[in-house]
């Protein structure tokens, strides 16, 4: 299998180079040197950083995408097992999330419990702020968001 030069990877992949450096210093992707100690990567890392830019325009942090590269081969593609196993793990926590938008986007105008008494509805649904008791934020919304959680 050819290896691919920094270059040729962030222009297939559509991003800076020093973004794949920094990328490798998150231990998201992983290169060898070859005797020039010019970075080499193989192909898997195209996906790698494919995945990682879709994550990301879906609010994924590079954190959460480093936990669920974690159980992935580092110089090699997964096998189709790994890869399920991962994405697997994945869907519960982009579930989750979609569930916490859903709620988010049906509460927008009206009273999510923050505290703020800003809207006219506030005053109805949160007289004198007694939702403090519940705890900071926006409670009303992750109150709704459990009520979904199957």
């Amino acid at each position: 299998m050819a290896e691919l030069s920094v270059g040729q990877v962030a222009k297939r992949c559509g991003v800076n180079v020093s973004t794949l450096h920094f990328y490798e210093t998150k231990s998201l992707i992983f290169s060898s040197r070859n005797t020039g100690n010019q970075r080499r990567y193989g192909r898997d890392t195209i996906r790698r950083v494919s995945l990682i830019k879709a994550a990301q325009q879906l609010g994924v942090t590079l954190d959460e995408i480093q936990e669920a590269f974690a159980s992935l081969p580092k110089y090699s593609a997964p096998t189709q097992a790994q890869w399920q196993t991962m994405a697997s793990g994945w869907q519960v926590q982009l579930d989750k999330r979609i569930r916490s938008l859903q709620a988010l986007s049906m509460s927008l105008t009206s009273c999510i419990g923050c505290g703020c008494l800003s809207t006219k509805n506030c005053p109805l649904y949160n007289s004198q702020d007694k939702l403090e008791k519940a705890g900071p934020g926006p409670v009303l919304l992750r109150r709704k968001a459990a009520q979904r959680s199957y």
